[in-house]
């Protein structure tokens, strides 16, 4: 139970803390295993508890860097986004095909989902997902040269 938390882990403690947590729940639940699924049942619930402490490590990594992403917002002065706020705005304008134009408006500035904006325009959501990306791309790409 301990080889595999480990592998999975690829950390000494949490592999030992994952293997303890799972026998002090058996101890708590009072469970009586059966010889025949012990050893699958065990390993399955390292595996499982396993899975939760990566998932959990995942989404505290995520929260880490958006957190850092925060503290590395600067201040800048009105002049300068103003600047880019007419760049973006030729930018937009500059969009092609026309209809990409349409779904960044349609999305950033009127607030509508893409699911409506894929009704109205007569398409996939996933059509829309592709117009999007190329015009946000088009759009890096235009501020980039700016």
């Amino acid at each position: 139970m301990y080889r595999l938390a480990t592998i999975l882990l690829h950390d000494d403690a949490e592999s030992k803390d994952v293997v303890h947590d799972i026998f002090a729940q058996l101890l708590d639940d009072h469970r009586d295993l059966r010889e025949e699924t012990a050893q699958s049942y065990l390993l399955t619930s390292v595996r499982n508890r396993c899975m939760n402490v990566i998932r959990s490590r995942q989404i505290q990594e995520r929260v880490e860097h958006l957190y850092l992403l925060d503290l590395d917002t600067t201040i800048m002065p009105t002049e300068l986004l103003e600047e880019e706020l007419k760049a973006l705005r030729i930018g937009i304008d500059l969009l092609e095909p026309p209809v990409c134009r349409d779904i960044i408006l349609q999305h950033f500035r009127d607030g509508i989902t893409f699911k409506e904006i894929a009704c109205r325009l007569g398409v996939s959501e996933t059509t829309i997902y592709k117009h999007l990306r190329r015009a946000l791309s088009q759009l890096r790409t235009h501020l980039k040269n700016q």
